[in-house]
C-alpha cells in the first residue's frame, strides 16, 4: 500500500476520547473529518488524490485507493487503516510517532461502527417532511427528539422576568424598563409571553434593532471613513428599516439590493456602491447571503474541502457584477450592456470562460463574442437610452438577482440559519456563513423544515422570529451542554447597540443616545463573534468612558437619584439590582453591596455611582440572560 495513502492517519495523534458508544456518523463529524480536512485534504481531497485515495468523505474512505480498501467495515483488526497505527507496524503511520491506545481505540470504534446498517447507507434518503401546527411546535418536537436520542436532559426554563429580558433584548435591542416588566408580570400567565412578542415585533424598536444587525451582517462594521454617516445619508439604513418594518418578503429585499436599480427603494443600491467597483469583494459579500456559504477559497481553484463549490462559481459571481460601475455624485450604479467577458485560470494553467453559474445549479445564458470580434454598445441595447442611469435590456445583474431569489432553496436556508444563530448563539449549521458539505447541520430535519416553511409562508421574518422565540429551547437557562444540542442557552455577548440602550434604560433614562451608541460601537465592534474575546479597548471604555460614567451620577429622576432618596443601604441595593439586573440580589450579594455602601456614609452619591457601575459592567449585564 502506498505510503502517501496513510498520511491522513496523523490526525489520530490529536484524538483523545474513546467513542465506543458513538455511531459512525458522530465519530466522523466530531473526530475524523476535522483532522482529515486540516492535515490530509491537500493530498487526499477534492483537488488531488495521491494513490487514488480520497479521505474527505465517508464514502471515499470506504472506497479505498489504488491498492484496494483501507478498511473493512466491522473488522478493525483486518483493516490497514487500523493496522498501521500499531507499534512496530511496517509501514507505520504516522511516521516517527506512535499514537496512544486511546487514539487507536477511536479508529477501532469508527471501523466497528461501520458494520451497522445505518452507517452503511450514509446517503439514505431523508425522511418525508412532517406537518406541524406552528413553527414553535416543530422546533420543540425536533429538538426534544434530538435530546432523547443523545440522552440529554435540557436545562430548566428561565423564569418570566429573565425570559422577558432576553426576548426584549433580541427583538427591541435593549432591556425592558421596570414599568414594562411590571406590566408583563401582571398580564395573564397563559398569554403574556405571546402578547409581549407581538408588541415587540410591532414596535418601532424592532426594525431599528434588525437594521443594526443586518447592516453589520451585510456590510460589516463601519468604523472608519465616516461610513456610518454615508450609510445613513444615502438611505441604506432607511431601506433596511423599512424592509423590516413592512415585513417585506426576504427575496424581495435581497433582489432590491442586488439589482440596485434607480427605481428601486431608495438606499438599496448602497450595498453595491460602498464596495467601489471591487467585483471580487462584491462576490464574496453576496455569496453568504444567497448561498449561505463563503466562496473565497474557490478563487484560485475548486474549494479544497467543499467539493460542491467550484472555481467557476466564484468567477461566475464576479462576472454577474463586473459590468456595473458606480456613478459619481450619489449612490447610483450604471451597468453596461456589453463587455465584461473574462476567463479564469485553474491550477493546471487551463483557461476557462467565466459564466454566471449559480451554486444551486442554474447558469445564466449569454452569447459570448467570437474571436477578436469587437462589441459595439448601442442605444437600442438599453430600455431608455436617455435615462440618467441607463438600464440594459439584458442585465447580468438583474438576471443573477432573479435567479438567486427565485427557486433558490439556499437563500431560505441561509436566512433561517442566520436568524437561528442570532437568537441561539450558534447556527444549526456552524459556522453560520459556511453552510456547505464540510459543515453538516446539527438538526438537518429541523433546518429543512424551517427553510421550507419560511418559503411556503411568503418569506416573512416576523412570523419566523415569533415562532422561534416562543419555542422551548429559546427559553432555556444557561447550563453546561453540548453547544450543538441547544439543550441549554449558549453564552451570547450583547452588541454595542444593545448595551448602549440597556445602560440608558437601567439608569432610568430614554434608550436613545447617539453619542453613547457611537462610543460603544467604537469600543465593542463585534456582533455575534464566533468566539468572544474581551479586549483592552473594551476594558478602557467600560472604566473611563465619560459618556458611560455620566449615567451613574444622580440627576433629575434617574436611577441614581431614586436610589439616593431611599432610606438605607439594603433598600438601595435591592432597588439597584431590580433596575439593572431585573432580579433581587441573593443574600451574599445583598450583604456585600450594603456593606460597600455603608463604608462611605459621607459620600453616598459616589458609593451609589460605583455600585451602579459595577452592576452595569458586570459579565451578567454584558451578556444575554
Amino acid at each position: 500500500m502506498n505510503l502517501p495513502s496513510f498520511l491522513a492517519l496523523a490526525l489520530f495523534a490529536h484524538c483523545a476520547t474513546s467513542a465506543a458508544a458513538a455511531d459512525a456518523a458522530a465519530l466522523w463529524s466530531t473526530k475524523l473529518q476535522p483532522f482529515f480536512d486540516s492535515q490530509c485534504a491537500k493530498c487526499h481531497g477534492p483537488l488531488e488524490q495521491k494513490g487514488g485515495l480520497e479521505l474527505d468523505t465517508p464514502q471515499a474512505l470506504l472506497q479505498g485507493g489504488d491498492e484496494g480498501p483501507v478498511l473493512i467495515p466491522g473488522n478493525p483488526e483486518a483493516s490497514p487503516l487500523y493496522q498501521v497505527l500499531a507499534p512496530g507496524s511496517d509501514p507505520h503511520m504516522p511516521p516517527k510517532k506512535q499514537v496512544s491506545e486511546a487514539e487507536r481505540a477511536a479508529v477501532r470504534d469508527y471501523i466497528a461502527a461501520l458494520a451497522l446498517p445505518a452507517a452503511a447507507t450514509p446517503t439514505a434518503a431523508p425522511p418525508p417532511p412532517r406537518s406541524f401546527a406552528s413553527i414553535t411546535e416543530a422546533v420543540d418536537t425536533f429538538t426534544s427528539e434530538a435530546w432523547q436520542q443523545r440522552g440529554l436532559t435540557p436545562s430548566p426554563p428561565l423564569d418570566d422576568r429573565a425570559w422577558a429580558r432576553r426576548v426584549t433584548l433580541d427583538l427591541a435591542g435593549r432591556i425592558p424598563s421596570p414599568a414594562e416588566q411590571d406590566a408583563f408580570l401582571q398580564a395573564p400567565a397563559t398569554s403574556r409571553r405571546a402578547d409581549l412578542v407581538d408588541r415587540l415585533l410591532a414596535s418601532e424598536a424592532y426594525p431599528l434593532h434588525m437594521r443594526e444587525l443586518w447592516d453589520v451582517f451585510l456590510m460589516g462594521r463601519s468604523l472608519k471613513d465616516r461610513r456610518e454617516d454615508r450609510r445613513r445619508d444615502q438611505g441604506w439604513w432607511a431601506f433596511l428599516e423599512n424592509a423590516f418594518r413592512d415585513d417585506r418578503p426576504w427575496p424581495e429585499t435581497v433582489r432590491a439590493f442586488l439589482e440596485a436599480r434607480p427605481d428601486a427603494a431608495k438606499g438599496a443600491s448602497w450595498f453595491l456602491y460602498e464596495r467601489k467597483n471591487e467585483y471580487q469583494q462584491i462576490a464574496e459579500a453576496v455569496a453568504p447571503v444567497v448561498y449561505g456559504t463563503r466562496i473565497d477559497c474557490a478563487q484560485c481553484h475548486d474549494h479544497p474541502l467543499a467539493r460542491e463549490i467550484k472555481q467557476a462559481h466564484y468567477w461566475g459571481l464576479v462576472a454577474a457584477f463586473n459590468r456595473s460601475k458606480n456613478v459619481d455624485g450619489g449612490s447610483s450604479i450604471a451597468e453596461s450592456a456589453v463587455g465584461g467577458f473574462m476567463n479564469f485560470t485553474n491550477l493546471k494553467k487551463e483557461s476557462q470562460p467565466a459564466t454566471v453559474t449559480l451554486l444551486n445549479g442554474p447558469t445564466i445564458p449569454e452569447t459570448r463574442p467570437s474571436g477578436d470580434q469587437p462589441e459595439t454598445d448601442r442605444d437600442e441595447n438599453y430600455l431608455d437610452p436617455a435615462a440618467p442611469v441607463k438600464v440594459p435590456k439584458f442585465s447580468r445583474r438583474s438576471a443573477f438577482a432573479a435567479a438567486a431569489t427565485q427557486d433558490n432553496p439556499l437563500l431560505s436556508r441561509a436566512l433561517v440559519n442566520r436568524l437561528w444563530a442570532t437568537l441561539f448563539g450558534r447556527g444549526i449549521v456552524h459556522p453560520t456563513d459556511e453552510m456547505n458539505a464540510r459543515n453538516l447541520p446539527s438538526h438537518p430535519e429541523l433546518l429543512a423544515w424551517l427553510a421550507q416553511d419560511f418559503a411556503d409562508h411568503g418569506y416573512h421574518l416576523r412570523r419566523l422570529l415569533r415562532g422561534l422565540v416562543l419555542s422551548r429551547p429559546y427559553g432555556l437557562a444557561p447550563a453546561a451542554a453540548p453547544p450543538d444540542s441547544f439543550a441549554a442557552a449558549l453564552e451570547r455577548p450583547l452588541s454595542a447597540e444593545q448595551l448602549a440602550r440597556s445602560w440608558r434604560v437601567a439608569s432610568g433614562q430614554a434608550p436613545e443616545d447617539e453619542a453613547l451608541r457611537r462610543a460603544a460601537v467604537a469600543a465593542i465592534p463585534d456582533v455575534l463573534p464566533k468566539e468572544y474575546q474581551a479586549t483592552f479597548q473594551q476594558a478602557q471604555f467600560l472604566t473611563h468612558s465619560p459618556a458611560l460614567n455620566a449615567l451613574f451620577t444622580p440627576a433629575a429622576d434617574n436611577t441614581a437619584a431614586r436610589l439616593l432618596a431611599l432610606p438605607d443601604s439594603p433598600a438601595r441595593v435591592h432597588q439597584a439590582f431590580l433596575a439593572v439586573s431585573d432580579r433581587a440580589p441573593d443574600p451574599e450579594e445583598a450583604a456585600a453591596a450594603a456593606a460597600f455602601l455603608d463604608a462611605s456614609p459621607d459620600r453616598p452619591a459616589e458609593a451609589i455611582r460605583d455600585l451602579l457601575w459595577a452592576l452595569m459592567t458586570s459579565a451578567e449585564f454584558l451578556s444575554m440572560p
